[in-house]
């Protein structure tokens, strides 16, 4: 019987997998002409969301990344993927939250969560809904 277990979580697996909505197939020219409305789009709210943390960052990057939405670093540049603009407005919103509150607190503690939670009480479902757009490679 532990084959057939095993089997069935294979399958459910692969259904929760395949599932997922596809965001977008990665190429180098659907970067080229995405980037700038992506970087307009990430300015944008960075600046609107920071009027709330006032928080001092060095640059906003945009880039062709292939496993995350976002990234902030101990210098404080804050990098998007490209494919937010591809999103829900409410969850490239939440994206671009989560990296700004990374400036302040670079880690993910009970903290970050409630810097996050200033502009989205409702983060939990943004991140399980977020769960449901992957990647096509």
């Amino acid at each position: 019987t532990s084959g057939f277990i095993k089997y069935g979580i294979l399958v459910y697996m692969l259904f929760r997998f395949y599932k997922r909505k596809r965001v977008v197939k990665v190429s180098s020219s659907h970067y080229v002409q995405h980037k700038e409305k992506a970087r307009e789009l990430a300015c944008s709210r960075v600046f609107y969301f920071n009027k709330l943390y006032n928080l001092s960052f060095n640059r906003i990057a945009i880039r062709n990344q292939r496993r995350v939405w976002g990234s902030c670093s101990g210098k404080g540049n804050l990098n998007f993927n490209y494919r937010i603009i591809l999103l829900p407005a409410h969850l490239a919103d939440y994206i671009i939250v989560h990296e700004l509150c990374h400036l302040k607190e670079l880690n993910h503690s009970k903290k970050f969560w409630e810097l996050v939670s200033l502009t989205f009480p409702n983060y939990k479902e943004a991140r399980k809904e977020l769960k449901n757009y992957r990647f096509s490679i």
